[in-house]
């Protein structure tokens, strides 16, 4: 889950990092008010969840209160990746004499935490790793939850040649590694990480991402879900007990199990055909799984064929047939449905389907090739 900049500085600011302050706004009759308490110059920053604001004119620094509304009026009509400008930020600026970056996110092949730091922060700091990675460092958490400073300083030293400075970093960075684990983040991240004018280290940018399946630990996050910015086939599918992910192509696939969904649309890709999603129904054998998934995969209209792949085990066959029928009874089917059954209650299942004439496959290979045949014609 995606906060927007505001609710990840009121984070930071919890867990005791600077940030200049500032406050939210949806008229320039409010932003006038805040930058009034505040002092010019001021920041005006679009809140939406996508990235590269600065460079599409959504983050303005301004001085006076004519430039102000201005400014907030212009920014305010933009369309940033296909969403609208609702709210701003307001901040005082900051006197930025040097910028870095740091974050917190996984390692998904080490399975580890790591800080990823530079002494190259703002907006190009995708560029600087392609073109520089020397420059990018990185720190392994190797499993702990706090940061081990005799590590860190080792680090601390290469990106700050001032002592001072090194001390500053690593308390705020132990400070950020906290609120990563306490938040159940995926990503925490600090561009740029700013000396201001005064010498000391504050943040300037920050966006943080929290782990949906750590929601149930953070009530109060989960209320500052923006839903406009969720595919709202997705949300349905999750509250159904689904694992969904929309694609972009027209094989609808119905699975149980995460490996043999990836296997699925492996498979699909392999034989000439685009899979339109990623679906798992989990290790459930209740019928209205296959409902749910049915309804919310036929609601694409770019799908063209639905497989059905099942390998029963815990997953009884014959409830995954009932759950088939019991939606062919309740839904007007406009495309073919190709269906592969093994495992438990095989047999049970492949009669129920085959009195309702329905054909099924044993082999996933078969059912593959059948589904994209039709996918493609």
């Amino acid at each position: 889950m995606k906060i927007h900049e505001y609710q990840a500085r009121d984070l930071l600011a919890q867990y005791g990092i600077p940030i200049a302050e500032g406050g939210v706004a949806q008229s320039p009759q409010e932003a006038l008010s805040l930058a009034k308490k505040l002092g010019f110059p001021v920041v005006l920053k679009a809140q939406v969840l996508v990235g590269g604001r600065g460079k599409a004119g959504g983050v303005k620094v301004v001085a006076d209160e004519a430039d102000l509304v201005n400014q907030f009026n212009r920014i305010k009509n933009l369309t940033m990746g296909g969403y609208t400008v609702e709210r701003l930020l307001v901040a005082r600026a900051i006197d930025i004499r040097k910028e870095y970056y740091v974050a917190l996110t996984v390692d998904n092949i080490k399975g580890d935490v790591v800080i990823i730091a530079s002494g190259e922060g703002g907006v190009d700091i995708e560029e600087t790793a392609k073109t520089n990675p020397e420059k990018i460092l990185k720190f392994y958490m190797h499993g702990e939850k706090i940061l081990d400073e005799r590590r860190w300083a080792l680090v601390a030293a290469q990106l700050f040649a001032d002592t001072r400075l090194q001390m500053s970093a690593t308390v705020m960075i132990g400070k950020l590694v906290k609120l990563f684990f306490e938040k159940d983040c995926t990503l925490a991240e600090i561009n740029p990480f700013v000396v201001n004018g005064e010498g000391n280290l504050m943040a300037a940018d920050v966006k943080v991402i929290i782990d949906d399946n750590g929601l149930f630990r953070q009530p109060e996050l989960s209320q500052r879900r923006d839903l406009k910015y969720d595919d709202p086939d997705e949300l349905e599918a999750k509250d159904k007990g689904l694992s969904f992910v929309k694609l972009e192509g027209n094989v609808g696939c119905i699975v149980n199990g995460a490996g043999l969904a990836m296997g699925t649309m492996d498979a699909v890709n392999l034989m000439g055909g685009t899979p339109a999603n990623f679906l798992d129904v989990g290790g459930s054998s209740n019928p209205e799984k296959v409902l749910n998934a049915l309804k919310i995969i036929l609601r694409n209209p770019s799908i063209k064929v639905v497989l059905i792949n099942i390998f029963g085990g815990i997953t009884r066959c014959d409830d995954i047939a009932s759950g088939i029928l019991t939606a062919l009874a309740q839904i007007k089917m406009t495309v073919p449905l190709v269906i592969r059954l093994t495992g438990t209650n095989e047999a049970v299942a492949k009669e129920m389907l085959n009195k309702a004439g329905l054909t099924t496959f044993s082999s996933m290979r078969q059912a593959v090739v059948e589904a994209v045949k039709l996918a493609n014609k």
